[in-house]
């Protein structure tokens, strides 16, 4: 695996590439397939140059998807370690859930021995229950009253579409360490969304539309 080092706002010592050999070696036993660990520095001063902070970003590639992690603090090499101890944790969780999905298939099965699908936790509705959603005898409950406007500022980043699963999808978002992840469902051709909710459980959501409308693309020209 190759090492690259680069130095925004700061210069790039020898002791330092020397720690960040030593520190990576155990992220290439932890991903044998990678080929390039990007490794960026970047030094910013605040309050006219009395507060100072170093932002170590490092950038797995390889074969196998692309594994990010960072981390800040006001010491570079405090700052490496961190991103370190991130990016082998990432690569610890994905190699738990490869394991993981080998012996435990996810989604709908057939099991020879019951005769049954197995792996479907969603029960249909009852007759009384949609009778009682039909007669207005479920209270519906109403949204929140909306929050009074503030301005924010909205970053936007465009990036090329990747066809995936669900799962697939999941085991990306957690080698990047974000909170969501944009992909196209490999099994329905939607623009889709996975993200993450409390604890280890994560959420889908999914546009039905595959292409805009014809009266939508003139709005957006």
């Amino acid at each position: 695996m190759d090492t690259n080092i680069v130095g925004v706002g700061v210069g790039i010592t020898d002791r330092f590439r020397s720690v960040v050999e030593e520190k990576t070696a155990r992220i290439e036993t932890l991903a044998p397939r990678a080929q390039l660990l990007e490794v960026k520095v970047t030094h910013r001063a605040y309050h006219q140059g009395r507060m100072e902070d170093s932002t170590v970003e490092m950038t797995l590639t390889g074969k196998g998807p692309v594994v990010r992690a960072e981390a800040v603090d006001g010491d570079k090499f405090t700052a490496l370690d961190m991103a370190v101890d991130k990016l082998a944790e990432q690569l610890r969780r994905a190699k738990d859930k490869r394991v993981d999905a080998r012996n435990h298939p996810r989604g709908a099965h057939y099991e020879k021995g019951s005769g049954q699908l197995e792996g479907i936790d969603v029960e249909p509705a009852s007759v009384d229950v949609l009778r009682a959603v039909a007669t207005g005898e479920v209270p519906v409950q109403h949204g929140e009253a909306e929050e009074e406007y503030t301005p924010v500022v909205i970053r936007t980043k465009d990036f090329d579409a990747e066809w995936m699963t669900v799962e697939e999808a999941v085991d990306r978002m957690e080698l990047v360490g974000h909170d969501f992840f944009l992909f196209i469902n490999a099994r329905t051709d939607h623009p889709s969304v996975v993200y993450r909710r409390k604890g280890w459980d994560y959420g889908v959501i999914s546009l039905l539309a595959q292409a805009p409308p014809e009266d939508l693309s003139e709005l957006a020209s």
